[in-house]
């Protein structure tokens, strides 16, 4: 029985992706945002044993983009249903990084621990703040 034939659902949305259509955009935006990330890297090198700004960077643009985005697509209900996976999943899950991060905390080790407890609550926090700058952003877009 082909898909045309089955009784549609009042409850379910009209637009749904199919599956494989939705891990495909989910890989093509990881892929470019792992390459925009490869960019910032490139632009920003750091010192094996310093303060990693390109991580920080991506990091922060990322969480004010990903704030910005989920205000776009749930509270206005705006955008393709595939814009949520592509850039929210893929582009800004491929563009921001936990585990460089992590790694690089790891590798400052002992010698340089207040290094590494500043970056990791500077980190997290300018997260956050990023976040509620990206929501709080547009919805004054949204009321101008």
């Amino acid at each position: 029985m082909s898909d045309h034939a089955l009784p549609v659902d009042p409850d379910e949305p009209a637009a749904v992706p199919r599956m494989p259509l939705v891990l495909a955009v989910i890989a093509l935006g990881g892929g470019l945002g792992a390459l925009a990330r490869a960019g910032v890297a490139e632009l920003l090198p750091h010192p094996a044993d310093g303060l990693d700004i390109a991580t920080l960077v991506t990091n922060v643009i990322g969480s004010f983009l990903l704030g910005a985005l989920m205000v776009v697509v749930l509270e206005q209900e705006r955008g393709h249903p595939l814009l949520r996976p592509f850039v929210g999943v893929g582009v800004l899950g491929g563009f921001t990084t936990f585990s460089t991060f992590a790694v690089h905390l790891r590798g400052l080790g002992g010698d340089h621990a207040a290094i590494a407890l500043a970056e990791l609550v500077g980190n997290v926090l300018l997260c956050l703040v990023a976040v509620g700058v990206g929501v709080a952003a547009v919805r004054w877009w949204a009321r101008s």
